[in-house]
């Protein structure tokens, strides 16, 4: 790093703190704020907000930056991180390394030199697997019979697609591929699954898995191939599942979001980290 020897780390959940002590790991001077509730900071102190402020050459913020539009997201912290005062403490001169999570983080703190880790190729390439970990994870969980020989159907063939169905054929489930592109669809083909058109999904499954952020699971799509089935919706909100629909029909959906910090906040904690330094080096801060 050029000119940054340590970071001031507000607010998020356990992503945060193992990105703080990889940090650390590496050298670097690491303060934390927003997590005097957590039982385990791994050896990192909790400090107030004004000693992060002052001690930090850069800051990194978590995503989402925030789930209220006014407070930081810092579920570990007794007492809510308004934004409106880091905005006021941090101004326009440090860089700010955040997760943007919508127009509503975005509005919020504009007015910061910011720097969007999670709008980076590298670090949605690095989630998939997590990712795709954390569904297979609760299918297994919720699902009464295994995943091996259960009749999946997995709705998108973008980077999470691509790695998830890929675990479920490993793990032996009969696995369909539902991809818009010809292209993918003899990708598809070629590794061994079924595919089939996202405009054209009717067989009926037992798990299905949906990447798409839109409106793919309507009512009529809903009726034909999930009667029988648990949708799990890794799609960001609103997600990708008429959700009105499913409940009259009694269809389960699990609206699986930020799966990487709940099934292995370690390893997302150090992609946060990674993306972080490359925009650094990049940009020569």
């Amino acid at each position: 790093m050029l000119n940054i020897n340590s970071f001031g780390i507000i607010g998020g959940d356990k992503r945060q703190l193992f990105c703080a002590r990889s940090m650390v790991d590496d050298g670097y001077g690491v303060f934390l704020a927003g997590f005097d509730k957590s039982e385990n900071t791994l050896g990192l102190k909790n400090s107030d907000i004004s000693t992060v402020m002052s001690s930090s050459d850069a800051f990194i913020l978590p995503l989402p930056i925030s789930k209220d539009g006014g407070t930081v997201f810092s579920p570990f912290s007794e007492n809510p991180i308004k934004i409106s005062e880091l905005v006021s403490f941090i101004g326009n001169e440090k860089p700010v390394f955040c997760g943007i999570n919508g127009a509503a983080d975005e509005k919020a703190i504009s007015s910061m030199r910011i720097f969007r880790y999670s709008s980076r190729e590298e670090f949605s390439v690095a989630n998939a697997l997590p990712t795709a970990e954390g569904a297979v994870e609760i299918a297994m969980h919720e699902y009464d019979g295994t995943v091996s020989g259960s009749k999946c159907i997995v709705i998108g063939y973008g980077r999470i697609g691509r790695v998830l169905s890929l675990m479920l054929k490993g793990l032996g489930a009969d696995v369909t591929v539902a991809a818009r592109k010809l292209r993918d669809r003899e990708f598809i083909r070629a590794l061994g699954m079924t595919p089939v058109s996202v405009d054209n999904m009717g067989n009926k499954y037992d798990l299905i898995f949906n990447t798409v952020p839109a409106e793919v699971l309507d009512s009529h799509t809903l009726a034909r191939i999930a009667s029988e089935a648990i949708v799990i919706d890794l799609a960001s909100l609103p997600g990708g599942v008429d959700d009105n629909a499913a409940e009259r029909m009694s269809i389960r959906v699990i609206h699986a979001l930020s799966l990487p910090g709940k099934s292995a906040p370690k390893t997302a904690g150090i992609i946060i980290k990674n993306a972080v330094y490359n925009i650094i080096e990049e940009e020569e801060l």
